[in-house]
């Protein structure tokens, strides 16, 4: 494997990470909204980010399963700190971005541990399942006229 190629998987790779870090906090609007935790859009999520992978990892397949589903379990991990963050900073008065410093990633994890449903592990599951097979098929080919 050249540097090239390393580089360029390195980078899908931060690129995954940050477009489920986006999903997470656009999954978070509704979250917030309705006041309560909504883990079967990790399915909607997890689709949404295999179509995503898929159009810019090329060629699709195993390497871009593995990405989208990286980026699904990213967005439901960092929607379930966020959701615990807002709950800290609505009971105690504070901003949200003064609680993320202020909790840390320890702390925001066991609570989002503590406020998380067995079901809602499989709803993560499915919406990871979704994104692998969403990224890892090939695109069909289109009709010539």
């Amino acid at each position: 494997m050249n540097a090239r190629v390393a580089f360029s998987w390195l980078f899908a790779a931060v690129s995954a990470v940050m477009l489920g870090l986006a999903a997470g906090a656009v999954w978070m609007v509704p979250t917030l909204y309705l006041q309560r935790p909504l883990p079967w859009l990790a399915m909607v999520a997890g689709w949404l980010l295999g179509k995503a992978v898929r159009q810019w990892v090329r060629p699709p397949g195993a390497g871009a399963a593995l990405l989208a589903a990286m980026a699904a379990l990213t967005a439901a991990l960092y929607v379930n700190l966020l959701t615990a963050a807002a709950r800290i900073a609505g009971l105690m008065g504070l901003g949200l971005v003064d609680t993320l410093r202020t909790a840390g990633f320890g702390l925001l994890l066991q609570l989002a541990e503590l406020g998380s449903a067995p079901a809602d592990d499989i709803w993560y599951a499915i919406g990871m399942g979704l994104a692998a097979l969403a990224a890892g098929r090939a695109t069909r080919a289109k009709a010539s006229d």
